[in-house]
């Protein structure tokens, strides 16, 4: 066992960190820190893998094994732990402020400005790319930004389409999605 230590750890460890280096050459888009840690794990690896070894089968092989599985393994453990969720976050169409029940979707800063495109005055409504993009849109979506432009308020549209807070702006976002709005930017 003292030769196979020595093997692995002589010249600065260069047999056990470039064994590890093999495996990590099919994940890469790894930072030196990162590097610096999978050489830290190997560490622990190699003494559970001397303690464990019996000596039937070749001992680089044996090795290489558990380090590949472990490295997978805290691979895993690292992208489960980027996916976990907020338990903090708030969801985006969750009303804020008082009046006209804005969300906070609505409150996000975005480069299109749906009234500036549709219902700009001296706009000539019969562009083609208007034209367009109120085809894209379902009835209820292309009433209310028609009822928007005659200048009727949002309490009213509300009332007149019989429509809930919820409903209103969930029809608002959607009219704003990229596959509508890319119509009026062709």
């Amino acid at each position: 066992m003292e030769e196979i230590l020595v093997m692995y750890y002589e010249n600065n460890a260069r047999k056990l960190h470039g064994v590890v280096d093999k495996i990590l050459l099919r994940f890469g888009g790894l930072s030196d820190k990162d590097v610096d840690d999978f050489y830290s794990l190997a560490n622990e690896v190699f003494v559970d893998a001397i303690r464990r070894y019996d000596g039937e089968q070749s001992f680089d092989g044996f090795l290489y094994s558990c380090l590949t599985n472990k490295i997978k393994t805290e691979f895993t453990r690292r992208n489960r732990y980027k996916r976990r969720t907020d338990r903090l976050s708030v969801p985006m169409d969750v009303p804020v402020g008082d009046g006209e029940h804005y969300t906070l979707a609505d409150m996000i800063p975005s480069d299109i400005n749906i009234e500036k495109e549709v219902l700009e005055e001296n706009m000539d409504f019969m562009d083609e790319r208007i034209q367009d993009y109120l085809r894209s849109l379902c009835k209820v979506q292309r009433r209310i930004l028609e009822m928007k432009m005659q200048d009727i308020g949002t309490k009213d549209i509300k009332k007149q389409l019989n429509l809930t807070d919820k409903q209103y702006q969930s029809y608002m976002r959607q009219a704003v999605q990229y596959e509508h709005i890319r119509l009026l930017h062709i």
